[in-house]
């Protein structure tokens, strides 16, 4: 099966880590040797209540013995989309009451740039730099990583940068900004918080000049840091929320939220104005249903507080030198990029998975599912400990 994989499915790095899969169940995912791999990466903070959570399944299969796709988005009446986008009405503020489903962040993202452009009139986007947002064009054009973007431009234009949480910046947004996008906090740079009220400030900036102000919240949303959206935490409501990977309880999907009125925009002049074959597909809003009430009748948004502490408390290491993020958002540093790679790799050996963050090489990404037990992440914890002490060695 390796060499078919090689050979014939597109690969995006030279050195995948090609662990062949057999099945996976709650936190574990296990090869064809049925070796089973705790997971402290939940499909990169995509499988919010780890691997076929049965009242995801549930709802999948229920939904299945019903219609799978008959329309294209926005056409026909579907409860399983209905339900989804109602109950996230129901949990975000009254500004942010109508969703627009879609099948991956980036193309989540790509309305939501649309949608700015379009309700304001004007054209300039501003974004932060080592800002990640997903990887089609428009996505890529407000990536803040040129290594990345070279050998795709030209990408579209009007594009500018800032620092995050630099407040001396927000100067740039001008009456000639179409929108702001930021990620609430900032994922392949490595898990960075803003900090000293600084989305607030952007905020502000955004309201006196008549620009909006888009959220990127595909990764920390979906109560990963304790909050459902962790704009919650910051003190600041985007005019436009972006939301994914964690939604879907494991299958694909992506949305962008916004005032009716603002949404309004994309049906008219032109008609159309935003089309998707399969957004809102309903074996996905019934997965991504589910899983929402499951996190927000649960107690799994509190529980990822406490689980950042356990994380904290059993993962301290002289290679260890921070650790960044929120609730089970989070990124072990250490000292070299070297040490993060021997680690990731001899865990992986060891029935531990870990991986990466795009951007910041020195990063372990630790992002399991929300339903991980205090036991498995002091199982995990341990085993790396035991194999840093053997790099420190």
């Amino acid at each position: 099966m390796t060499s078919d994989f090689l050979q014939y499915q597109a690969q995006t790095t030279p050195h995948p880590l090609a662990l062949e899969i057999s099945h996976a169940e709650g936190c574990y995912v296990f090869d064809t040797n049925n070796k089973p791999y705790l997971d402290f990466i939940a499909g990169v903070s995509a499988c919010t209540l780890g691997h076929r959570h049965p009242r995801v399944v549930k709802a999948i299969k229920d939904q299945l013995d019903k219609y799978m796709h008959v329309m294209v988005y926005g056409e026909y009446i579907q409860q399983p989309a209905v339900e989804l986008t109602k109950l996230l009405a129901e949990h975000l503020p009254e500004s942010l009451e109508c969703t627009y489903l879609v099948n991956s962040g980036t193309e989540a993202v790509e309305g939501a740039l649309k949608l700015a452009r379009r309700a304001t009139g004007r054209s300039q986007i501003i974004a932060a730099h080592h800002a990640y947002h997903g990887n089609t064009m428009g996505s890529m054009s407000v990536m803040g990583y040129e290594e990345r973007k070279q050998a795709f431009r030209p990408l579209i234009p009007d594009v500018s940068f800032i620092n995050f949480n630099n407040k001396e910046d927000l100067n740039q947004i001008t009456r000639k900004t179409a929108a702001v996008i930021l990620e609430t906090i900032q994922g392949g740079a490595g898990f960075i918080e803003p900090y000293e009220n600084y989305l607030a400030k952007v905020r502000t900036r955004c309201d006196e000049v008549g620009a909006l102000l888009i959220l990127d919240e595909i990764q920390p949303g979906v109560g990963r840091t304790g909050k459902l959206f962790s704009f919650e935490h910051y003190n600041c409501i985007p005019d436009i929320l972006v939301t994914g990977k964690g939604l879907g309880g494991g299958m694909p999907i992506g949305a962008f939220s916004a005032s009716k009125s603002m949404m309004h925009t994309l049906q008219n002049r032109p008609k159309l104005g935003h089309i998707t074959t399969f957004g809102g597909h309903p074996i996905i809003a019934s997965a991504a249903l589910a899983t929402l009430k499951e996190v927000t009748e649960s107690t799994l948004m509190a529980e990822a507080v406490e689980k950042e502490h356990v994380f904290r408390k059993h993962l301290v290491h002289p290679l260890i030198t921070e650790i960044r993020g929120r609730g089970l958002m989070l990124a072990a540093m250490t000292p070299s990029a070297e040490i993060t790679n021997q680690l990731i790799l001899k865990a992986q050996s060891r029935g531990l998975i870990l991986f990466w963050l795009l951007f910041e090489p020195k990063a372990i990404r630790l992002t399991p599912p929300l339903t991980i037990s205090t036991a498995e992440i002091i199982e995990g914890c341990q085993l790396m400990i035991e194999i840093l002490d053997e790099i420190q060695s």
